[in-house]
């Protein structure tokens, strides 16, 4: 009876750990920009990761903005199987020094429109630019990002926090600059969803080691049977001896 009992409650623990990082996870399901490179002065590669929040419809345009206040001289798209990228230029509101080039008009737009289904209901994808230079002193760049839907949905991730603490419903795509940074560094460009996912591991692991650790117990306690059968046996091999010494 114990080690059924134990059973269960480590099957309880485990399922509850896996729902607690499904919520996390769900959480934080946004359009984010992440970069394996980038680092101030630098050339870079932008990786824009984009799910599908939809059971019916599917992804069919992604919009990106880039910064006017800090231009790129040099933007190149991913060229995708079943989309179509497309770059428009304007000029910019005053001309801006990046490196030893002064640019006057800039790409401030970037277009993936699909040719095909588009990224499936509950699946994302991921498209990548090419850009430089990263400016220097800065600690962010915000990319804005636009989402439409197979069904005429239109999701605009734009919002921008007004402090750490905030936390928009559609925030827009951010990636955090520093002086030196490494791959594993840079590969995160949302301080709140590293975290959720940092969050989500660990009470995914707590709820299984409980559960290991119940089992354990469980199967290291004997059973009423083998108690009672070791009992008597115990005796009669007592009184067989003492009846033999006498």
């Amino acid at each position: 009876m114990v080690p059924r009992i134990a059973l269960r409650a480590a099957a309880i623990s485990a399922a509850s750990a896996l729902v607690l990082v499904g919520a996390a996870n769900s959480a934080s399901a946004h359009v984010t920009v992440s970069s394996p490179d980038a680092k101030p002065g630098g050339y870079a590669k932008l990786v824009f990761r984009v799910p599908t929040e939809s059971d019916t419809a599917s992804t069919t345009k992604l919009v990106v903005s880039l910064p006017k206040d800090h231009p790129f001289a040099s933007v190149g798209a991913q060229v995708k199987d079943g989309w179509k990228a497309v770059k428009t230029t304007e000029n910019l509101p005053s001309p801006v020094k990046v490196g030893d080039v002064t640019l006057t008009k800039a790409i401030t737009t970037v277009t993936w429109t699909a040719v095909g289904p588009g990224i499936p209901a509950n699946d994302f994808d991921e498209f990548a630019l090419s850009v430089g230079r990263l400016p220097e002193g800065v600690d962010s760049l915000s990319f804005p990002a636009e989402q439409t839907y197979s069904d005429g949905e239109v999701v605009k991730w734009a919002e921008v926090a007004a402090n750490d603490s905030d936390k928009p419903e559609h925030p827009a795509p951010s990636l955090k600059l520093a002086a030196t940074i490494t791959p594993v560094a840079a590969t995160t460009g949302d301080d709140d969803e590293a975290g959720s996912d940092v969050l989500a591991r660990s009470l995914g692991g707590a709820g299984l080691l409980l559960g290991l650790i119940a089992l354990g117990l469980a199967l290291r306690r004997p059973s009423a049977g083998g108690q009672g059968s070791g009992g008597p046996s115990g005796a009669g091999s007592s009184a067989g001896s003492a009846s033999e010494g006498k």
